[in-house]
């Protein structure tokens, strides 16, 4: 399961959607992001799942590789489902003992999960299709009027661009570590839950010994290349809107108005 989070990887592809300026992309991920949580209705959903099937589909990044980040969060996914169904007052569905399902409950779980998916797989689609490095350019070039207020922009974009980077290491990582200790008899299936918590100790600490050598080791190979965060720095690459990413705003904004003239007409 560890493997099939796809969260902060990058996916090598030569579509447009890779060579769009990654400013661009942030801000259509952001947008979608706020639409997305803004639907009040199932019809409102339409444009924006036909806008991110369409993103995938010209990226040329397969569906499986996408959707198999959900993968990961399927326990989350369930968890909030039964909690919504379960504890929203309203109609009753069917009950078992003191719980009641509610037909309320269901459409609302139905609402969380849909948009739960839908943003693993939008900003999966940033990461996939967006370099680390080039990530990094974008977040600072957006946050460059923070710069005049002393925000350390710069570093603030490179911590975040580093810890997401990172995630598909330390899950790797932490793979390994559950397999050796499985090879020497950990057992993490069997037991209560506390018995299950207390079996991740071996995983844990390893973990934790692992992720802070591999900061200081980061930390240090920085400082022999004179890092000094953004003073005198050049870019090799530097960020230039095209024709791409003017497209790519008007059909943002088409698909916008499209689910709020969709959200009137179903009020």
């Amino acid at each position: 399961m560890l493997k099939d989070i796809t969260l902060g990887q990058y996916f090598p592809g030569d579509s447009v959607v890779h060579k769009a300026d990654p400013r661009m992309k942030i801000l259509i991920t952001l947008v979608f992001l706020i639409g997305l949580f803004t639907v009040k209705s199932w019809l409102g959903f339409l444009p924006v799942l036909v806008f991110t099937v369409f993103v995938i589909r010209i990226s040329q990044v397969p569906f499986w590789y996408v959707l198999k980040g959900l993968k990961a969060i399927a326990v989350l996914i369930a968890i909030t489902g039964c909690f919504n169904i379960f504890l929203t007052e309203g109609t009753v569905w069917f009950q078992i003992g003191w719980l009641k399902a509610t037909y309320e409950g269901l459409n609302l779980a139905g609402f969380m999960l849909v948009r739960i998916c839908m943003l693993i797989v939008i900003t999966s689609m940033l990461t996939l299709t967006t370099t680390p490095i080039m990530l990094t350019d974008g977040i600072e070039s957006l946050l460059n009027p923070l710069k005049k207020i002393k925000v350390p922009v710069h570093e603030f974009a490179m911590m975040m661009t580093i810890a997401l980077r990172f995630i598909p290491t330390i899950m790797e990582e932490t793979d390994k570590i559950m397999k050796a200790q499985s090879a020497r008899g950990a057992d993490f299936e069997s037991g209560n839950l506390l018995q299950r918590a207390k079996a991740m100790i071996p995983i844990l600490v390893p973990l934790f010994i692992s992720a802070f050598r591999r900061a200081d080791e980061l930390a240090v190979a920085m400082e022999c290349r004179c890092y000094h965060g953004d003073q005198n720095r050049t870019k090799l690459r530097q960020l230039h809107f095209s024709g791409i990413d003017a497209l790519a705003a008007v059909f943002t904004l088409l698909v916008l108005v499209f689910q709020f003239v969709i959200e009137g007409m179903t009020l």
